[in-house]
């Protein structure tokens, strides 16, 4: 990675060399410290932009084990309230649980109990949800029972339920009276509709969601991150196309004399001398990239910015002498650039196209070329510069392209986060530092994320790694090795020689 003999580089750049695989895909530990006192169950972060991350993505992601960071190019109030959304989300009734027939046996649950984790299955006559309940398994019916009883002879009958219809709230209330592990939902007819688990009930009460949100760094952000507090924000990202600047190292003082007790995230650098004047303002974890994301286009109009490969590594090289975690902001495409991303040092990776076009990014579906589609724009887009004003402007708010494309959701007046983020509030005449376009649809982050994170454990199997701290560790010490790649190298490593071909990543 040295940048005097082989310039900048990006994640395409290079590969990491295989190592030994002596233990399954599912020992891997993706556990990661993205700030210098919060730990992420999976290193996967959502950006903070307007057409990525609001309420349903925040919960959905943190949910998952990751975190999503709240944009901040709406009303104050409004992302005050998205924060307390997510401070305030219960894990609700199950809807799909698993479930079992009387016929299956003692083999069947401790199978689910190795690949699941849990072994509280309810049993019905037909074996799936919507059969009349008969009974419940537990961790307790099946020790030292042979593995080829049938449930119907162990299986716990005595059984407290709820109606179907009823509230959280009140199906809470009897699952504490009842001091059972799992509430059974039925219907009129004793049919299975639904579960209630006590471990959801206690993970409600203790380990509420963690909540990011970004703010920028102008007066006016002072009292929106006022507002953020009060709704229970955890921590708070500074939102700027370049942090090395006064405005971002007095903020980030002010905060922590104003909130000591809030993780402060700053950022964006690429170098070297940036993030030393952020980490001796006390910021707590840093966010690398400079123009190296999908829809950014400023290193083309700026010439300003740097390789993400080479700025990851070289910024998270000096930040982990002082503690601070690296985030890893921009350019991630796929699980390799992930896994790369982490072998340079970052902590986790920040992802906007990744997550666009998923249910839980903000915005509607339409159709574009015969494609199911979601909008998705860079924050220095001017159709983002000009979202929150009150009067009409060309193009604000809308799709690019021919009028069939509905415009995106207008919100109240408000101060412009993204003429904020790139330093043009004052500025006559805007100049652009990203684009607008379209991602497709995705589906849902609960199930690309979980692809993520299974793509994640195979990889580090792969290099010979059992968690992320071991793949620092060994890239440190040289076990870890990375090799430069030509361009006909990536080709190779490409799809190549095909007529056509069909890209299915998961199922």
């Amino acid at each position: 990675m040295n940048g005097r003999l082989h310039g900048g580089l990006t994640y395409n750049d290079f590969l990491l060399l295989p190592g030994k695989i002596d233990f399954p895909a599912s020992d891997v530990i993706t556990e990661s410290r993205i700030t210098r006192n919060v730990v992420l169950k999976t290193p996967f972060m959502s950006s903070p932009m307007d057409t990525v991350t609001e309420t349903e993505m925040a919960v959905s992601l943190a949910l998952l084990g990751g975190i999503g960071v709240i944009h901040h190019n709406q009303p104050a109030e409004n992302q005050a309230a998205m924060v307390r959304a997510v401070k305030r989300h219960e894990n609700g009734f199950i809807t799909d649980p698993v479930v079992l027939s009387p016929t299956h046996t003692v083999a069947d649950v401790l199978d689910i109990k190795a690949r699941l984790g849990f072994c509280g299955i309810p049993i019905t006559d037909s074996g799936f949800l919507g059969g009349k309940l008969l009974g419940i398994v537990t961790s307790r019916d099946i020790q030292f029972e042979s593995p080829d009883i049938p449930l119907h002879e162990i299986m716990t009958t005595d059984l407290v339920t709820a109606p179907q219809g009823v509230t959280l709230n009140e199906a809470n209330v009897v699952l504490r009276s009842c001091k059972k592990g799992k509430l059974p939902i039925v219907d009129d007819q004793g049919r299975l509709t639904s579960l209630l688990a006590r471990s959801d009930l206690l993970k409600n009460q203790n380990f509420p969601l963690c909540a990011a949100a970004a703010v920028g760094t102008r007066p006016n952000d002072r009292d929106r991150l006022r507002l953020l507090a009060e709704a229970g924000l955890d921590i708070v990202v500074l939102d700027s196309s370049q942090g090395n600047s006064i405005y971002q190292l007095e903020m980030i003082q002010w905060i922590k004399q104003t909130f000591p007790k809030l993780e402060v995230i700053a950022g964006n650098v690429v170098t070297r001398d940036q993030a030393a004047n952020l980490i001796a303002a006390g910021a707590d974890g840093l966010r690398v990239g400079m123009g190296s994301g999908s829809i950014c286009i400023t290193q083309e109009v700026m010439a300003v910015g740097r390789p993400q490969a080479t700025a990851v590594y070289a910024v998270a090289e000096f930040a982990n002498k002082f503690g601070v975690p690296v985030i890893a902001d921009g350019g991630i495409g796929n699980v390799g650039h992930v896994v790369k991303a982490l072998a340079l040092g970052a902590s986790a990776v920040m992802m906007g196209g990744l997550l666009a076009g998923t249910t839980e990014a903000p915005g509607e579906y339409f159709y574009h070329d015969g494609k199911r589609v979601k909008a998705y724009r860079g924050m220095g887009s001017l159709e983002a510069m000009d979202a929150g004003k009150s009067g009409p402007s060309a193009q604000a708010n809308g799709r690019p392209g021919s009028a069939k494309h509905a415009p995106y959701p207008k919100s109240a007046p408000h101060e412009n986060a993204a003429t904020t983020r790139y330093f043009s509030e004052n500025s006559t005449v805007k100049v652009a530092q990203g684009v607008s376009g379209d991602v497709q649809d995705k589906g849902s982050v609960k199930a690309f994320v979980p692809y993520l994170y299974a793509g994640l454990q195979h990889s580090l199997q792969d290099i010979g790694v059992k968690s992320v701290e071991d793949l620092k560790k060994g890239v440190r010490d040289g076990s870890v090795r990375f090799e430069l790649r030509t361009a006909s190298a990536q080709v190779e490593g490409g799809v190549h020689g095909l007529h056509s071909y069909t890209k299915r990543l998961y199922t």
